[in-house]
């Protein structure tokens, strides 16, 4: 009975790659986020994606980021990157939600 490897940081950069690819296109990034359901296992690194989604990379315990300042660990498609108002956020929700 082999185990499967936990590997966030590879799940990470796999999310944030395609991320970045869609640029600025919520609707874009939203059919990225389906179609790599079906091959990422969303439930097992749900922790690693909400920090995405939210924080735009990987956090530690207490809230710094993994990221090291490398662009490529990193996106600015999430919401602490998100226009500061009210639509700009639901937006963003909306593709979280799928």
């Amino acid at each position: 009975d082999e185990k499967e490897k936990f590997e966030p940081t590879v799940f990470r950069d796999t999310i944030v790659q395609g991320l970045n690819e869609a640029g600025d296109d919520l609707e874009a990034i939203a059919k990225f986020l389906d179609a790599a359901g079906s091959r990422l296992d969303y439930r097992r690194y749900a922790d690693t994606l909400f920090d995405i989604l939210v924080a735009g990379s990987m956090l530690a315990p207490g809230g710094t980021r993994i990221d090291d300042n490398d662009k490529t660990k990193m996106t600015n498609h999430c919401v602490f990157f998100a226009d500061e108002d009210h639509d700009a956020i639901r937006n963003y929700a909306q593709v979280s939600k799928g």
